[in-house]
């Protein structure tokens, strides 16, 4: 894992705010030791989650977005090791792994022009070469008995969180996606909006719920292929929240009965919820509320094997709205399971 910078107790301090009187979560989470073997020290480590990220926006670019999401690592660290260490919360099941630099990519694609075939192409071969160090590091920590909890990036990244799974596991996965769009886009080269279709296609990815999807922007193309696919099923967020013709209760239960008999990935975009900046940001999208309650209720099940949040885009003036936004996330997460 030559990607892989190892969060270490500098890092620790740079982000960790003390106050007199006060437990902060950071102050009990759990950090590698130096110079270990990465794969046996997670495999024997006595906690349940290993925190990692993904700071880039290679397929957001690949797939012409809005580029931002690079930053949310950092931003998720400054809140999550400030929040209180109570009887609420349990850092100390909780391995802070580190994150994959793809900064030399980034470079790369900042000197493309993606109004031009041939380097579009470019930066879609780029996210291929990023598959395959998020897959290695999925499958590692998931072969070790653990469950990864992703940050950051774009949707691009579900295809290496599922492979890696897949491959732990020894069979393919199912995914629920709490998201506005399919992210079933063609096998056009690699990008943020086709992670599932390759995960799909190549075998790692067995049933795929799509958990609040907008009914103007599935394309009639898409529409009239995960119609005909029974491994595929979604709900729509106007059937829920406009025409009310469902229930939020009811669709989580039909996510549930879908994905739930085998292990499964959950799948956050943030474009699906309402005024948060990210790479689609939508001003008609599920609250915050419901964001929360639909990953506790996926991440108690005992198949859940993952949660990646992603395509959030911090910026200097809503860094600390997206850093809570995605601490109540994993707490969230870790709570459902932990008592």
């Amino acid at each position: 894992m030559d990607k892989l910078v190892v969060f270490d107790n500098s890092d620790l301090l740079r982000f960790l705010s003390i106050r007199p009187y006060e437990s902060k979560f950071g102050e009990y989470v759990n950090l590698l030791p130096p110079d270990c073997n990465i794969y046996e020290h997670i495999k024997h480590l006595d906690v349940d989650y290993v925190l990692v990220g993904l700071p880039e926006d290679i397929g957001v670019f690949a797939n012409h977005g809005t580029r931002g999401a690079s930053s949310t690592w950092d931003t998720t660290l400054k809140s999550i090791l400030n929040v209180q260490k109570n009887d609420y919360t349990f850092p100390e099941r909780l391995l802070i792994l580190g994150y994959l630099n793809f900064e030399k990519e980034l470079e790369k694609i900042s000197l493309l022009d993606r109004s031009i075939d041939k380097e579009l192409a470019k930066s879609r071969k780029i996210v291929s070469k990023v598959d395959k160090h998020v897959s290695h590091l999925i499958y590692t920590i998931v072969k070790a008995g653990k469950k990864p909890i992703i940050i950051g990036g774009g949707q691009n990244n579900s295809y290496g969180n599922i492979k890696g799974t897949a491959l732990a596991l020894n069979a393919p996965i199912n995914v629920i996606n709490f998201d506005s769009q399919t992210n079933f886009r063609s096998e056009e080269g690699r990008h943020s909006g086709n992670g599932f279709t390759y995960a799909f296609t190549e075998g790692f990815l067995k049933n795929y719920y799509i958990f609040g999807l907008h009914e103007s922007y599935i394309t009639h193309t898409i529409l009239k292929t995960i119609k005909k696919l029974n491994h595929i099923k979604y709900s729509s967020y106007e059937n829920m929240e406009i025409k009310q013709s469902s229930s939020f209760k009811k669709e989580i239960q039909n996510g549930l009965t879908f994905i739930q008999d085998k292990p499964f990935g959950i799948e956050i975009d943030c474009n699906a919820i309402e005024n948060i900046s990210s790479n689609s940001m939508s001003s008609s999208g599920f609250s915050i509320k419901k964001a929360r309650q639909f990953t506790h209720v996926f991440g108690k099940q005992d198949h859940a094997q993952y949660l990646h949040i992603c395509e959030a885009s911090p910026t200097e003036s809503n860094a600390d709205q997206i850093g809570k936004l995605i601490t109540y996330l994993i707490t969230d997460f870790m709570q459902a399971n932990l008592k």
